[in-house]
């Protein structure tokens, strides 16, 4: 009992001596308003007035609620043919986490990705060059998509039926954890394939991905430990995924699965797969319409000038994703609560005794960035190190993606996860927001996290309350 109590004395001090970095969740990065819907809204202190305005027409970009052509709006037409939502905004509420709508079927930020295992030499070839990370579900594509152009036919709906399973926490208290069972129902395109692959995935808040970007790809390769040497029973994993812009591949950072490399890339893949909307990157007009779908190949699009016949465009325009990334690049963070309370300070001592730092790294310093001053040098608190980790049978989509097998995830990013209510209006964690709280969350981890887990279970009540409140002051 002395040896603990010193201990925790100890870790009190080095805690309120970080107290103040901390605060600072993004460095100069964070802004200082009020938490309140706006927290996941708002440009970094250090932008002069004319990259405040460059934030804020990225801004309206992100919001922009694209139509179906031809319009007389031709900025904003050559929604679909296939989509899932209109804009961005619609999955990532207040650019926050998505929710889940009472009609699952019509929930925008809550969606399947699609894809089959290799079947034949050109299949595997094209796995093993790396410039794929998985093969396409050969009727529906890389991601089943709920809405249609008008008169057309959707891929499909999405429902989803929750179980309890009933987990009992030291003390005798019990809790709840619900398992979702993943049913498409109105197949559009015929059946899917024999063997179909699915992981369902919710929509990420949009915060902090600038500096996420700039930590140097040595200091997130010098945490994996993919055979685990250490044999601390964590074995963190890059994954290497294909860069589109630059032709090779490349550490993933970005998405459920760190599936890829780069905002630039997972911002035009949204476009593409999301919304129908063609850009540089991806510049099919059909966005996801897949050769069997040929209605959907033939529908009006935006690629195409009206006031110069058979002179192509693109739906999203080079400038217009260049303001986009500039937008998602430079959200700030809101910064840490709470920093100086003994509940929080007992709650990151037992974050610690529990072994959640093994992946949810505290820390990072960003690197320097010859044109992106503000996000260099940083000193940043994201909770993450972007690494894969098998989270065991109870969270496995079972679908790999590059190097990812069907049980590992890329540890999400805590940073801001207490103001998800506040800015979302609800609470979906997880990879497919099956969790409704914090605690439900960390029931579910499993794999490598078991251990920790397991820790949780057995904290005295109390401590899981510090705990949380730890999580939710981040």
């Amino acid at each position: 009992m002395k040896y603990l109590l010193t201990t925790l004395l100890c870790f009190i001090t080095v805690s309120l001596s970080h107290s103040a970095n901390e605060r600072k969740a993004g460095g100069q990065h964070t802004h200082q308003k009020s938490a309140n819907r706006l927290s996941f809204s708002h440009p970094p202190p250090t932008l002069s007035m004319d990259e405040k305005l460059d934030f804020l027409v990225g801004k309206a970009v992100f919001e922009k609620i694209w139509v179906f052509a031809p319009s007389s709006t031709t900025a904003s037409d050559g929604l679909g043919p296939l989509y899932n939502a209109r804009s961005c905004v619609r999955c990532h509420k207040g650019n926050g986490r998505g929710i889940i709508e009472g009609n699952k079927s019509s929930s925008p930020a809550l969606f399947l990705r699609l894809s089959i295992p290799p079947s034949t030499n050109e299949h595997q070839v094209l796995l093993t060059s790396g410039k794929a990370g998985f093969i396409p579900e050969p009727t529906y594509g890389k991601q089943l998509q709920t809405f249609a152009y008008p008169g057309g036919q959707a891929e499909g709906k999405l429902d989803v039926n929750y179980s309890s399973i009933k987990v009992t926490l030291n003390g005798g208290e019990t809790l709840e954890i619900q398992k979702p069972d993943y049913i498409i129902k109105q197949l559009g395109y015929g059946p899917v394939h024999q063997d179909l692959l699915f992981s369902p995935r919710i929509a990420p808040p949009i915060i902090g991905l600038g500096l996420l970007e700039a930590i140097d790809e040595k200091d997130i390769l010098k945490l994996a430990d993919p055979e685990d040497l250490n044999n601390d029973g964590i074995s963190g994993k890059a994954n290497i995924v294909w860069d589109e812009k630059y032709k090779t591949s490349k550490l993933g950072r970005f998405g459920w699965k760190a599936g890829t490399p780069s905002l630039e890339q997972q911002n035009n893949a949204a476009l593409s797969g999301d919304l129908g909307i063609s850009s540089w990157m991806f510049p099919q007009h059909a966005g996801e319409c897949t050769e069997k779908q040929s209605e959907c190949q033939q529908q009006k699009h935006g690629n195409v000038r009206r006031d110069k016949p058979g002179q192509n465009m693109l739906e999203a325009s080079k400038t217009m994703t260049d303001l986009l990334l500039y937008y998602t690049r430079n959200v700030a963070l809101p910064p840490a609560r709470k920093i100086d309370d003994i509940d929080r300070i007992k709650g990151k001592a037992l974050f610690y005794q529990a072994d959640c730092q093994n992946c949810h790294q505290p820390n990072f310093v960003t690197s320097q960035i010859t044109d992106q001053a503000n996000l260099s040098n940083q000193t940043i608190w994201p909770y993450s190190d972007l690494l894969l980790h098998d989270m065991g049978k109870g969270l496995a989509d079972n679908r790999p993606e590059f190097l990812a097998d069907g049980q590992e995830w890329r540890t999400p990013p805590l940073w801001g996860i207490g103001l998800t209510k506040t800015v979302s209006g609800d609470t979906f964690y997880l990879h497919d927001g099956r969790a409704r709280s914090l605690l439900e969350a960390i029931l579910w981890h499993g794999g490598e996290a078991d251990a920790s887990k397991q820790k949780v279970i057995n904290m005295h009540n109390e401590q899981r309350q510090q705990l949380i409140y730890f999580l939710e002051s981040i």
